[in-house]
Protein backbone atom coordinates (compact mmCIF):
# COMPACT_ATOMS: atom_id res chain seq x y z
CA UNK A 1 0.00 0.00 0.00
CA UNK A 2 1.54 3.27 -1.16
CA UNK A 3 0.29 6.16 0.95
CA UNK A 4 -0.81 9.38 -0.68
CA UNK A 5 0.63 12.56 0.88
CA UNK A 6 -2.47 13.29 2.97
CA UNK A 7 -2.53 9.70 4.26
CA UNK A 8 1.17 9.72 5.05
CA UNK A 9 0.80 12.88 7.11
CA UNK A 10 -1.95 11.28 9.22
CA UNK A 11 0.08 8.12 9.83
CA UNK A 12 3.27 10.02 10.67
CA UNK A 13 1.48 12.41 13.02
CA UNK A 14 -0.64 9.83 14.82
CA UNK A 15 1.96 7.10 15.25
CA UNK A 16 5.01 9.35 15.47
CA UNK A 17 3.92 11.94 18.03
CA UNK A 18 4.74 10.90 21.60
CA UNK A 19 3.96 12.36 24.98
CA UNK A 20 6.89 14.35 26.33
CA UNK A 21 9.60 12.09 27.65
CA UNK A 22 7.79 8.83 26.85
CA UNK A 23 7.36 6.27 24.09
CA UNK A 24 3.58 6.44 24.44
CA UNK A 25 1.46 7.98 21.71
CA UNK A 26 0.10 11.44 22.38
CA UNK A 27 -3.09 10.88 20.41
CA UNK A 28 -5.85 8.56 21.61
CA UNK A 29 -8.60 9.67 19.22
CA UNK A 30 -8.31 10.25 15.47
CA UNK A 31 -11.16 11.94 13.62
CA UNK A 32 -10.87 12.00 9.83
CA UNK A 33 -13.73 13.54 7.85
CA UNK A 34 -13.33 13.27 4.10
CA UNK A 35 -15.47 12.84 1.00
CA UNK A 36 -16.20 9.38 -0.39
CA UNK A 37 -13.88 7.45 -2.69
CA UNK A 38 -10.67 9.06 -1.41
CA UNK A 39 -9.29 5.73 -0.14
CA UNK A 40 -10.26 5.98 3.51
CA UNK A 41 -11.34 2.31 3.75
CA UNK A 42 -7.91 1.05 2.71
CA UNK A 43 -6.31 3.49 5.13
CA UNK A 44 -8.45 2.01 7.92
CA UNK A 45 -7.38 -1.49 6.89
CA UNK A 46 -3.73 -0.55 7.14
CA UNK A 47 -4.24 0.96 10.60
CA UNK A 48 -6.06 -2.18 11.75
CA UNK A 49 -3.19 -4.44 10.71
CA UNK A 50 -0.57 -2.21 12.29
CA UNK A 51 -2.42 -2.12 15.62
CA UNK A 52 -2.87 -5.89 15.53
CA UNK A 53 0.66 -6.94 14.59
CA UNK A 54 3.24 -4.18 15.05
CA UNK A 55 2.17 -1.94 17.94
CA UNK A 56 3.97 -3.86 20.67
CA UNK A 57 0.81 -4.57 22.66
CA UNK A 58 0.27 -7.93 24.38
CA UNK A 59 -2.85 -9.74 23.17
CA UNK A 60 -4.26 -6.69 21.38
CA UNK A 61 -8.00 -6.56 20.78
CA UNK A 62 -8.79 -4.49 17.70
CA UNK A 63 -12.38 -3.93 16.62
CA UNK A 64 -14.13 -2.67 13.54
CA UNK A 65 -17.59 -1.18 13.79
CA UNK A 66 -20.07 0.70 11.65
CA UNK A 67 -23.81 1.21 11.42
CA UNK A 68 -24.16 -2.50 10.60
CA UNK A 69 -21.93 -5.54 10.18
CA UNK A 70 -21.95 -5.33 6.38
CA UNK A 71 -20.60 -1.77 6.48
CA UNK A 72 -17.95 -2.76 9.03
CA UNK A 73 -16.94 -5.67 6.77
CA UNK A 74 -15.84 -3.19 4.10
CA UNK A 75 -12.69 -2.61 6.18
CA UNK A 76 -12.22 -6.32 6.91
CA UNK A 77 -11.91 -7.33 3.26
CA UNK A 78 -8.89 -5.15 2.35
CA UNK A 79 -7.35 -5.87 5.78
CA UNK A 80 -7.61 -9.61 5.10
CA UNK A 81 -6.19 -9.15 1.59
CA UNK A 82 -3.21 -7.33 3.06
CA UNK A 83 -2.58 -10.26 5.40
CA UNK A 84 -2.76 -12.81 2.60
CA UNK A 85 -0.53 -10.85 0.24
CA UNK A 86 2.14 -9.72 2.70
CA UNK A 87 4.68 -12.32 3.90
CA UNK A 88 5.31 -10.63 7.25
CA UNK A 89 1.57 -10.53 8.00
CA UNK A 90 0.65 -13.94 6.62
CA UNK A 91 3.37 -15.53 8.75
CA UNK A 92 1.77 -14.09 11.88
CA UNK A 93 -1.91 -14.01 11.11
CA UNK A 94 -4.77 -16.17 9.87
CA UNK A 95 -8.05 -14.86 8.45
CA UNK A 96 -11.44 -16.35 9.37
CA UNK A 97 -13.73 -14.92 6.70
CA UNK A 98 -16.90 -16.51 8.05
CA UNK A 99 -16.33 -14.76 11.40
CA UNK A 100 -14.84 -11.57 9.90
CA UNK A 101 -11.89 -12.12 12.23
CA UNK A 102 -8.10 -11.91 11.83
CA UNK A 103 -6.10 -13.78 14.47
CA UNK A 104 -2.47 -13.02 15.26
CA UNK A 105 -0.99 -16.32 16.45
CA UNK A 106 2.26 -14.68 17.53
CA UNK A 107 0.86 -12.24 20.14
CA UNK A 108 -2.56 -13.84 20.80
CA UNK A 109 -4.35 -10.79 19.46
CA UNK A 110 -7.24 -10.44 17.05
CA UNK A 111 -9.17 -8.04 14.87
CA UNK A 112 -12.93 -8.57 14.96
CA UNK A 113 -15.79 -7.02 13.02
CA UNK A 114 -18.61 -6.25 15.44
CA UNK A 115 -22.28 -6.84 14.90
CA UNK A 116 -24.78 -4.06 15.45
CA UNK A 117 -26.14 -5.16 18.84
CA UNK A 118 -24.94 -2.56 21.35
CA UNK A 119 -25.57 -4.46 24.65
CA UNK A 120 -23.10 -7.18 23.64
CA UNK A 121 -20.19 -4.72 23.44
CA UNK A 122 -19.71 -4.11 27.17
CA UNK A 123 -16.56 -5.55 28.73
CA UNK A 124 -14.31 -5.20 25.68
CA UNK A 125 -10.61 -4.58 26.37
CA UNK A 126 -9.97 -2.31 23.41
CA UNK A 127 -6.47 -1.63 22.13
CA UNK A 128 -7.72 -0.27 18.84
CA UNK A 129 -11.13 0.52 17.39
CA UNK A 130 -12.04 1.78 13.92
CA UNK A 131 -15.56 3.08 13.35
CA UNK A 132 -16.36 3.66 9.70
CA UNK A 133 -18.99 6.20 8.55
CA UNK A 134 -19.75 7.54 12.01
CA UNK A 135 -22.33 9.91 10.51
CA UNK A 136 -24.62 6.91 9.82
CA UNK A 137 -24.91 5.93 13.50
CA UNK A 138 -28.58 6.37 14.57
CA UNK A 139 -27.55 7.44 18.09
CA UNK A 140 -24.47 7.60 20.30
CA UNK A 141 -24.98 4.23 22.02
CA UNK A 142 -22.34 2.29 20.07
CA UNK A 143 -19.87 5.17 20.39
CA UNK A 144 -20.34 5.34 24.16
CA UNK A 145 -19.99 1.59 24.66
CA UNK A 146 -16.78 1.41 22.61
CA UNK A 147 -15.10 4.51 24.05
CA UNK A 148 -16.15 4.79 27.71
CA UNK A 149 -13.57 3.00 29.87
CA UNK A 150 -13.16 0.15 27.35
CA UNK A 151 -9.45 0.87 26.86
CA UNK A 152 -8.53 1.76 30.43
CA UNK A 153 -6.36 -1.37 30.83
CA UNK A 154 -4.30 -0.58 27.72
CA UNK A 155 -1.13 1.51 27.57
CA UNK A 156 -1.97 3.48 24.42
CA UNK A 157 -5.41 2.61 23.06
CA UNK A 158 -6.44 4.26 19.81
CA UNK A 159 -9.91 5.07 18.48
CA UNK A 160 -10.15 5.99 14.81
CA UNK A 161 -13.30 7.55 13.33
CA UNK A 162 -13.32 7.96 9.56
CA UNK A 163 -16.46 9.37 8.03
CA UNK A 164 -18.03 11.59 5.44
CA UNK A 165 -20.18 14.54 6.47
CA UNK A 166 -23.73 13.84 7.59
CA UNK A 167 -27.04 15.65 7.81
CA UNK A 168 -27.94 15.38 11.51
CA UNK A 169 -26.47 18.18 13.58
CA UNK A 170 -27.65 16.57 16.79
CA UNK A 171 -25.59 13.42 16.18
CA UNK A 172 -22.43 12.10 17.82
CA UNK A 173 -20.68 12.56 14.48
CA UNK A 174 -21.48 16.26 14.37
CA UNK A 175 -20.41 16.57 18.00
CA UNK A 176 -16.97 15.21 17.03
CA UNK A 177 -16.97 17.27 13.84
CA UNK A 178 -17.43 20.43 15.89
CA UNK A 179 -14.74 19.39 18.33
CA UNK A 180 -12.33 18.72 15.45
CA UNK A 181 -13.19 22.00 13.73
CA UNK A 182 -12.73 24.03 16.89
CA UNK A 183 -9.37 22.40 17.67
CA UNK A 184 -8.28 23.21 14.12
CA UNK A 185 -9.30 26.86 14.39
CA UNK A 186 -7.84 27.29 17.87
CA UNK A 187 -11.00 27.81 19.93
CA UNK A 188 -10.68 24.49 21.73
CA UNK A 189 -7.85 22.36 23.10
CA UNK A 190 -7.34 18.61 23.46
CA UNK A 191 -3.80 17.33 22.93
CA UNK A 192 -5.07 13.72 22.73
CA UNK A 193 -7.47 14.39 19.83
CA UNK A 194 -6.13 14.41 16.25
CA UNK A 195 -8.50 16.27 13.88
CA UNK A 196 -8.59 16.06 10.09
CA UNK A 197 -11.36 17.66 8.02
CA UNK A 198 -11.28 17.77 4.23
CA UNK A 199 -14.49 19.49 3.25
CA UNK A 200 -16.32 22.68 2.40
CA UNK A 201 -17.40 25.08 5.11
CA UNK A 202 -21.00 26.19 5.37
CA UNK A 203 -20.70 29.27 3.21
CA UNK A 204 -18.29 28.03 0.54
CA UNK A 205 -19.34 27.80 -3.09
CA UNK A 206 -19.98 24.16 -3.96
CA UNK A 207 -20.16 25.03 -7.68
CA UNK A 208 -16.58 26.31 -7.78
CA UNK A 209 -14.39 23.56 -9.23
CA UNK A 210 -11.37 24.86 -7.32
CA UNK A 211 -13.18 24.00 -4.05
CA UNK A 212 -13.59 20.36 -5.05
CA UNK A 213 -9.92 19.72 -4.39
CA UNK A 214 -10.27 21.02 -0.83
CA UNK A 215 -12.63 18.15 0.03
CA UNK A 216 -10.84 15.53 -2.06
CA UNK A 217 -7.07 15.30 -1.49
CA UNK A 218 -7.02 12.20 -3.71
CA UNK A 219 -8.53 14.08 -6.67
CA UNK A 220 -6.22 13.68 -9.63
CA UNK A 221 -4.84 10.35 -8.39
CA UNK A 222 -7.47 7.73 -7.54
CA UNK A 223 -10.28 10.16 -8.42
CA UNK A 224 -10.70 11.88 -11.78
CA UNK A 225 -11.95 15.40 -12.40
CA UNK A 226 -14.06 14.07 -15.30
CA UNK A 227 -16.14 11.95 -12.89
CA UNK A 228 -16.69 14.99 -10.70
CA UNK A 229 -17.80 17.15 -13.59
CA UNK A 230 -20.30 14.52 -14.71
CA UNK A 231 -21.76 14.18 -11.20
CA UNK A 232 -21.85 17.97 -10.85
CA UNK A 233 -23.92 18.39 -14.02
CA UNK A 234 -26.44 15.90 -12.63
CA UNK A 235 -26.48 17.65 -9.26
CA UNK A 236 -27.37 20.99 -10.85
CA UNK A 237 -30.59 19.50 -12.27
CA UNK A 238 -32.07 18.14 -9.04
CA UNK A 239 -32.03 19.46 -5.43
CA UNK A 240 -31.82 15.90 -4.06
CA UNK A 241 -28.81 15.17 -6.27
CA UNK A 242 -27.30 18.49 -5.20
CA UNK A 243 -27.50 17.50 -1.54
CA UNK A 244 -25.94 14.12 -2.32
CA UNK A 245 -23.15 15.73 -4.32
CA UNK A 246 -22.41 18.29 -1.60
CA UNK A 247 -22.49 15.74 1.21
CA UNK A 248 -20.74 12.77 -0.37
CA UNK A 249 -18.52 14.37 -2.99
CA UNK A 250 -17.66 17.62 -1.20
CA UNK A 251 -18.00 16.48 2.43
CA UNK A 252 -20.33 19.35 3.27
CA UNK A 253 -22.90 19.11 6.06
CA UNK A 254 -26.25 19.73 4.40
CA UNK A 255 -29.63 20.66 5.92
CA UNK A 256 -27.59 22.59 8.42
CA UNK A 257 -27.67 25.46 10.86
CA UNK A 258 -25.29 27.95 9.34
CA UNK A 259 -23.06 29.90 11.70
CA UNK A 260 -24.20 33.48 11.69
CA UNK A 261 -20.70 35.00 11.72
CA UNK A 262 -17.69 33.34 10.05
CA UNK A 263 -14.60 33.49 12.25
CA UNK A 264 -12.58 35.10 9.46
CA UNK A 265 -14.98 38.07 9.45
CA UNK A 266 -14.90 38.29 13.24
CA UNK A 267 -11.11 38.09 13.40
CA UNK A 268 -10.85 40.89 10.85
CA UNK A 269 -12.55 43.16 13.43
CA UNK A 270 -9.97 42.39 16.11
CA UNK A 271 -8.43 45.85 16.46
CA UNK A 272 -7.74 47.28 19.93
CA UNK A 273 -10.76 48.66 21.74
CA UNK A 274 -10.77 52.43 22.04
CA UNK A 275 -10.92 53.52 25.66
CA UNK A 276 -14.40 53.28 27.15
CA UNK A 277 -13.60 55.77 29.91
CA UNK A 278 -15.23 59.18 29.58
CA UNK A 279 -17.73 57.88 26.99
CA UNK A 280 -21.39 56.91 27.41
CA UNK A 281 -21.38 53.12 27.59
CA UNK A 282 -24.14 50.53 27.68
CA UNK A 283 -24.21 47.07 29.19
CA UNK A 284 -25.76 43.67 28.59
CA UNK A 285 -25.91 41.01 31.29
CA UNK A 286 -26.71 37.41 30.38
CA UNK A 287 -27.33 35.57 33.64
CA UNK A 288 -26.67 31.86 33.61
CA UNK A 289 -28.32 29.08 35.46
CA UNK A 290 -26.66 28.75 38.84
CA UNK A 291 -24.06 26.26 37.58
CA UNK A 292 -23.13 27.78 34.23
CA UNK A 293 -21.51 30.72 32.42
CA UNK A 294 -22.56 34.33 33.13
CA UNK A 295 -21.55 37.07 30.69
CA UNK A 296 -21.25 40.86 30.92
CA UNK A 297 -20.77 43.08 27.90
CA UNK A 298 -19.95 46.81 27.93
CA UNK A 299 -20.22 48.59 24.58
CA UNK A 300 -20.05 52.09 23.15
CA UNK A 301 -20.82 53.47 19.70
CA UNK A 302 -18.16 55.82 18.38
CA UNK A 303 -18.66 58.86 16.22
CA UNK A 304 -16.83 56.93 13.49
CA UNK A 305 -19.64 54.34 13.40
CA UNK A 306 -17.59 51.64 15.11
CA UNK A 307 -18.80 49.64 18.07
CA UNK A 308 -16.22 49.16 20.82
CA UNK A 309 -17.19 46.11 22.84
CA UNK A 310 -15.68 44.54 25.95
CA UNK A 311 -16.75 41.24 27.54
CA UNK A 312 -16.12 39.42 30.81
CA UNK A 313 -17.36 36.05 32.08
CA UNK A 314 -17.91 34.19 35.35
CA UNK A 315 -18.24 30.46 35.98
CA UNK A 316 -18.36 28.30 39.15
CA UNK A 317 -14.92 26.83 39.74
CA UNK A 318 -16.11 23.24 40.19
CA UNK A 319 -18.23 23.31 37.04
CA UNK A 320 -15.38 24.95 35.16
CA UNK A 321 -13.13 21.98 35.84
CA UNK A 322 -15.88 19.61 34.70
CA UNK A 323 -16.29 21.55 31.44
CA UNK A 324 -12.54 21.48 30.88
CA UNK A 325 -12.49 17.71 31.25
CA UNK A 326 -15.62 17.00 29.25
CA UNK A 327 -15.53 19.64 26.50
CA UNK A 328 -11.84 20.64 26.54
CA UNK A 329 -12.68 24.32 26.83
CA UNK A 330 -9.52 26.12 28.11
CA UNK A 331 -11.12 27.98 31.01
CA UNK A 332 -7.97 27.81 33.15
CA UNK A 333 -5.97 29.65 30.50
CA UNK A 334 -8.73 32.23 30.07
CA UNK A 335 -8.83 32.78 33.83
CA UNK A 336 -5.07 33.33 33.88
CA UNK A 337 -5.47 35.82 31.02
CA UNK A 338 -8.18 37.71 32.93
CA UNK A 339 -11.11 37.05 30.60
CA UNK A 340 -12.99 34.71 32.99
CA UNK A 341 -13.43 34.79 36.75
CA UNK A 342 -14.04 31.52 38.61
CA UNK A 343 -16.33 31.86 41.60
CA UNK A 344 -15.84 29.39 44.46
CA UNK A 345 -18.01 26.27 44.62
CA UNK A 346 -20.25 24.40 42.22
CA UNK A 347 -22.87 27.15 41.69
CA UNK A 348 -22.40 30.72 40.58
CA UNK A 349 -21.85 33.16 43.44
CA UNK A 350 -24.01 36.07 42.29
CA UNK A 351 -22.85 38.33 45.13
CA UNK A 352 -19.33 37.84 43.80
CA UNK A 353 -20.49 38.64 40.26
CA UNK A 354 -22.53 41.68 41.28
CA UNK A 355 -19.64 43.19 43.21
CA UNK A 356 -17.39 42.70 40.16
CA UNK A 357 -19.99 44.41 37.96
CA UNK A 358 -20.34 47.32 40.35
CA UNK A 359 -16.56 47.74 40.56
CA UNK A 360 -16.22 47.59 36.77
CA UNK A 361 -18.94 50.16 36.21
CA UNK A 362 -17.79 52.52 38.96
CA UNK A 363 -15.27 54.30 36.74
CA UNK A 364 -17.43 54.17 33.60
CA UNK A 365 -20.23 56.43 32.47
CA UNK A 366 -22.67 53.52 32.31
CA UNK A 367 -26.03 54.81 31.12
CA UNK A 368 -28.06 51.58 30.86
CA UNK A 369 -27.69 47.89 31.64
CA UNK A 370 -29.98 45.43 29.81
CA UNK A 371 -30.74 42.09 31.42
CA UNK A 372 -32.90 39.06 30.74
CA UNK A 373 -35.78 39.40 33.15
CA UNK A 374 -36.13 35.62 33.59
CA UNK A 375 -34.82 34.58 37.00
CA UNK A 376 -33.19 37.97 37.63
CA UNK A 377 -35.28 39.33 40.52
CA UNK A 378 -32.68 38.75 43.24
CA UNK A 379 -29.80 39.97 41.09
CA UNK A 380 -31.68 43.15 40.22
CA UNK A 381 -32.45 43.75 43.88
CA UNK A 382 -28.77 43.40 44.78
CA UNK A 383 -27.74 45.71 41.94
CA UNK A 384 -30.19 48.34 43.14
CA UNK A 385 -28.52 48.25 46.54
CA UNK A 386 -25.25 49.11 44.79
CA UNK A 387 -26.63 52.17 42.97
CA UNK A 388 -28.34 50.76 39.91
CA UNK A 389 -31.95 51.77 39.25
CA UNK A 390 -35.11 50.46 37.60
CA UNK A 391 -36.48 54.02 37.43
CA UNK A 392 -37.09 54.78 33.72
CA UNK A 393 -36.10 58.39 34.37
CA UNK A 394 -32.68 57.51 35.79
CA UNK A 395 -29.81 59.08 33.85
CA UNK A 396 -27.10 56.60 34.83
CA UNK A 397 -26.95 52.91 35.69
CA UNK A 398 -30.52 52.36 34.55
CA UNK A 399 -31.58 48.71 34.51
CA UNK A 400 -33.57 47.70 31.42
CA UNK A 401 -35.59 44.49 31.26
CA UNK A 402 -34.81 42.83 27.94
CA UNK A 403 -36.84 39.96 26.50
CA UNK A 404 -35.20 37.16 24.57
CA UNK A 405 -37.87 36.82 21.90
CA UNK A 406 -37.93 38.11 18.34
CA UNK A 407 -39.48 41.46 19.29
CA UNK A 408 -36.48 42.46 21.39
CA UNK A 409 -33.64 40.51 19.81
CA UNK A 410 -34.23 40.74 16.05
CA UNK A 411 -33.20 44.33 15.35
CA UNK A 412 -29.93 44.33 17.35
CA UNK A 413 -29.04 40.85 16.06
CA UNK A 414 -29.35 42.10 12.49
CA UNK A 415 -27.36 45.18 13.46
CA UNK A 416 -24.57 43.00 14.85
CA UNK A 417 -24.44 41.00 11.61
CA UNK A 418 -24.24 44.24 9.62
CA UNK A 419 -21.51 45.74 11.77
CA UNK A 420 -19.34 42.62 11.54
CA UNK A 421 -19.94 42.36 7.80
CA UNK A 422 -18.84 45.99 7.39
CA UNK A 423 -15.86 45.53 9.71
CA UNK A 424 -17.28 48.12 12.11
CA UNK A 425 -16.56 46.39 15.44
CA UNK A 426 -13.49 46.58 17.65
CA UNK A 427 -13.48 43.66 20.10
CA UNK A 428 -9.85 43.41 21.16
CA UNK A 429 -9.57 39.68 20.35
CA UNK A 430 -11.26 38.40 23.50
CA UNK A 431 -10.80 34.60 23.09
CA UNK A 432 -13.91 33.67 25.09
CA UNK A 433 -16.10 35.97 23.03
CA UNK A 434 -14.48 34.52 19.89
CA UNK A 435 -15.40 31.02 21.08
CA UNK A 436 -18.99 32.19 21.63
CA UNK A 437 -19.06 33.73 18.14
CA UNK A 438 -17.90 30.43 16.69
CA UNK A 439 -20.88 28.70 18.36
CA UNK A 440 -23.38 31.41 17.35
CA UNK A 441 -26.33 30.39 15.17
CA UNK A 442 -29.63 32.18 14.66
CA UNK A 443 -33.26 31.20 14.42
CA UNK A 444 -35.74 33.00 12.17
CA UNK A 445 -39.50 33.25 11.93
CA UNK A 446 -41.68 33.49 8.79
CA UNK A 447 -41.62 37.30 9.01
CA UNK A 448 -37.83 37.37 8.67
CA UNK A 449 -37.06 38.22 12.28
CA UNK A 450 -33.97 36.62 13.76
CA UNK A 451 -32.59 35.91 17.21
CA UNK A 452 -29.77 33.87 18.79
CA UNK A 453 -30.62 30.19 19.10
CA UNK A 454 -29.15 28.69 22.26
CA UNK A 455 -30.78 25.33 21.58
CA UNK A 456 -29.07 24.81 18.21
CA UNK A 457 -25.74 26.30 19.28
CA UNK A 458 -23.20 23.54 19.88
CA UNK A 459 -21.79 25.27 22.96
CA UNK A 460 -22.04 28.59 24.81
CA UNK A 461 -23.14 31.85 23.18
CA UNK A 462 -23.80 33.85 26.38
CA UNK A 463 -21.26 36.52 25.48
CA UNK A 464 -22.94 37.11 22.12
CA UNK A 465 -26.37 37.45 23.77
CA UNK A 466 -24.97 39.99 26.26
CA UNK A 467 -23.32 41.89 23.39
CA UNK A 468 -26.55 42.04 21.41
CA UNK A 469 -28.40 43.47 24.42
CA UNK A 470 -25.67 46.06 25.01
CA UNK A 471 -25.63 46.95 21.30
CA UNK A 472 -29.38 47.51 21.34
CA UNK A 473 -29.10 50.04 24.16
CA UNK A 474 -26.11 51.76 22.55
CA UNK A 475 -27.90 52.14 19.22
CA UNK A 476 -31.18 53.31 20.74
CA UNK A 477 -29.41 56.02 22.70
CA UNK A 478 -27.12 57.23 19.94
CA UNK A 479 -27.25 60.93 19.12
CA UNK A 480 -30.50 62.58 20.09
CA UNK A 481 -31.94 59.45 21.61
CA UNK A 482 -33.83 58.38 18.48
CA UNK A 483 -33.31 54.78 17.49
CA UNK A 484 -31.19 54.25 14.38
CA UNK A 485 -33.84 51.72 13.41
CA UNK A 486 -36.41 54.52 13.17
CA UNK A 487 -34.20 56.52 10.80
CA UNK A 488 -32.73 53.73 8.70
CA UNK A 489 -35.00 50.73 9.11
CA UNK A 490 -33.86 47.16 9.61
CA UNK A 491 -31.18 45.54 7.50
CA UNK A 492 -31.39 41.76 7.15
CA UNK A 493 -28.65 39.37 6.25
CA UNK A 494 -26.10 36.95 7.60
CA UNK A 495 -22.41 37.75 7.44
CA UNK A 496 -20.85 36.35 4.26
Amino acid sequence: MHLLPWEEKIIRDVFGTMRDGTNIRQYRTVYVEIAKKNGKTNLCAGIVNYLLSFDGEAAPEVYGAAVDRNQASLVYRPAANMVRQNPALSKRCVCRDSMKRIINRENNGFYQVLSAEVPQKHGLNVHGCVIDELHAQPNRDLYDVLTKYSGSARTQPLWVFITTAGTDRNSICYELHEKARQILNGTREDPTFYPVIYGLDDGEDWTDEANWYKANPSLGTILTIEDFRRDFEEAKQNPADENQFRQLRLNQWVKQNVRAIPLAKWDACGGPIQSLYGRPVYGGLDLSATDDLTALNISAMGSDGYLDTMAHFWIPEDRMREHERKHRVPYTKWIQQGFVTATPGSVIDYKFVIKDIADTCEALDLREMAFDRWGAAKVVQDLEELGFSLDPKARRRKLIQFGQGYASMSAPTKELLRLVGDGKIRHGNNPVLRWNIDNFVTRSDPAGNVKPDKEKATQKIDGVVAMIMALDRAIRNKGNGRSIYEDRGFELGAVN
